[in-house]
């Protein structure tokens, strides 16, 4: 029974467009009001693949935050405890019968993903319960779609903690990514100056040669895209299929080549 109202819980924290909160009593009440104070959740589409409106952007700080497809029926269940997340067992049966029962093959074909520390996501939605807080989170989308999971942070038994002890505890697995800074307004334009010499026209180019501009083709090595293009900003790995993604270009390597170039 337990194990199922935690996928209730689940499924309304991604069934709404706004999060919710479970009934708690005055203990509970304190921590759902800090976290609203700390904490903004972003707003879904109902089919979950657009932000409608944004809410806190949450920095990773931990590794392995297991995550599924945001297509499945129920996102899995990361647990922080000790200093680490992990999936328990029984949480992890759960969700994966809910999102098993009717998938050809059963939950073992999933789409999965573990993040790392530093990977960024949305928080759409939190739930404090009497013995645990629930951060339910998804990601920007990848080739293949969103990806969500839900973080507990259980509490200790037979105590409820304090709500600064609550963000303490998530400030250990998640930041909030600072807002942009403002534009600071353009300085005014200095005084006219006076009229001055002419300057002398610059001297011709030297005859150094010109820079091999950088390319990349279909056959060449990592290590060969790597050299000419430095390391890429994010690595994302699916079987013989490895992706890496630069600030204007996206490489994909099937059996450690160059396949393809977007």
């Amino acid at each position: 029974m337990r194990r199922i109202t935690e996928l209730t819980v689940a499924a309304v924290l991604f069934g709404l467009t706004s999060y919710c909160h479970a009934q708690a009593d005055d203990a509970g009440a304190a921590i759902q009001k800090a976290l609203i104070q700390q904490y903004t959740s972003a707003k879904l589409s109902n089919d979950k693949k657009d932000i409608v409106t944004a809410g806190s952007i949450l920095v990773l700080k931990k590794d392995g935050l297991l995550t599924y497809s945001a297509e499945v029926g129920a996102a899995p269940v990361n647990t922080y405890k000790g200093g680490k997340l992990s999936q328990g067992f029984g949480d992890m049966l759960a969700v994966d019968l809910a999102d098993g029962l009717n998938r050809p093959g059963g939950s073992s074909t999933i789409p999965k993903k573990k993040l790392v520390a530093g990977e960024k996501f949305w928080l759409v939605g939190s739930s404090v319960q009497k013995d645990k807080l629930i951060f339910a989170v998804i990601t920007d989308s990848y080739d293949d779609g969103r990806y969500f999971a839900q973080i507990k942070f259980p509490f200790t038994k037979g105590a409820t903690p304090s709500p600064d002890e609550v963000l303490k505890t998530i400030a250990e697995v998640v930041s909030v990514q600072p807002a942009p800074s403002a534009v600071p307004p353009a300085a005014a334009p200095p005084p006219p100056e006076q009229a001055m010499a002419p300057i002398a026209p610059p001297p011709p180019p030297s005859d150094a040669p010109t820079a091999t501009p950088k390319s990349i083709s279909l056959g060449q090595t990592k290590d060969q895209v790597v050299a000419s293009f430095g390391m890429p900003q994010k690595v994302v790995t699916l079987g013989a299929k490895e992706i890496l993604y630069y600030p204007d270009m996206k490489v994909t390597f099937v059996d450690g080549k160059v396949s393809d170039v977007q």
